[in-house]
């Protein structure tokens, strides 16, 4: 193998020996931020259900992307219209986002394409068919819609040093790095179906283009592999 030929072969095995963040015994640990990730957290589905109607869906969903909603009632009300409903702030009221019908077998799907992010509280309500019939609600469900952004991970080669936020970084580190957002502040991060919420612990990304820069156990955590569009929110908390 001639020299060139070498020195290229040597690169390759050094970029997939990185490839993978995974935590070694010797790492040195962290003065802050979230360690010790979990294991990779599946976005599961949140369910409610009321005395005439069931509600299930994801707890996470993106900006403008189609979110559903799959529920159940009495057979018998089959033919009768399904609303989901989100509450409003600004009117402190109800008001419906979509609706369906209710299929022969009592099921019912409904689609809403969420157009403001945010923390969101929705139900659904099986509307009445005549006076004599009141509409039922079912209990609320709180989802998270996600703005869509361009990522990407890093970690090796920083490892052991401090963090513009004064994090030692290490392969255990949970967080995102940001170029605005204060440090400390929550970020819910969703991709594909997993969703974690850390804190910022760094400055960063420095590639044009992309939004977020990931930790590599926050990497990990999301199954997040390269440079991809994910969905992330900053969480606000009450003053």
């Amino acid at each position: 193998m001639t020299r060139p030929h070498l020195k290229l072969a040597l690169c390759a095995l050094a970029i997939a020996a990185l490839a993978a963040p995974v935590a070694m015994a010797d790492d040195p640990p962290s003065t802050g931020g979230v360690q010790a990730p979990p294991p990779p957290q599946t976005e599961g589905m949140i369910s409610a259900r009321g005395p005439q109607i069931a509600l299930t869906t994801r707890a996470g969903a993106m900006l403008r992307k189609l979110a559903r909603f799959r529920g159940s009632v009495s057979p018998a009300a089959a033919g009768r219209t399904v609303a989901i409903e989100r509450f409003d702030d600004a009117t402190q009221a109800w008001t419906a986002v979509t609706s369906t019908t209710v299929d022969g077998d009592g099921t019912y799907l409904a689609r809403w394409r969420a157009r403001k992010a945010g923390l969101h509280r929705v139900r659904a309500v099986l509307r009445a068919t005549g006076q004599a019939s009141a509409a039922s609600a079912s209990p609320e469900l709180a989802i998270t819609v996600h703005r869509p952004a361009m990522a990407t991970w890093y970690g090796p080669g920083f490892y052991g040093r401090k963090t513009a936020c004064g994090v030692r970084m290490s392969r255990t580190l949970l967080g995102v790095a940001h170029r605005r957002l204060p440090c400390g502040t929550a970020v819910a991060v969703l991709y594909k179906g997993r969703r974690i919420t850390v804190p910022v612990v760094d400055r960063g990304p420095f590639r044009r283009g992309t939004k977020y820069d990931l930790t590599a156990a926050t990497a990990q955590a999301l199954g997040f592999e390269h440079t991809d569009r994910l969905g992330a929110l900053r969480i606000r908390t009450a003053d």
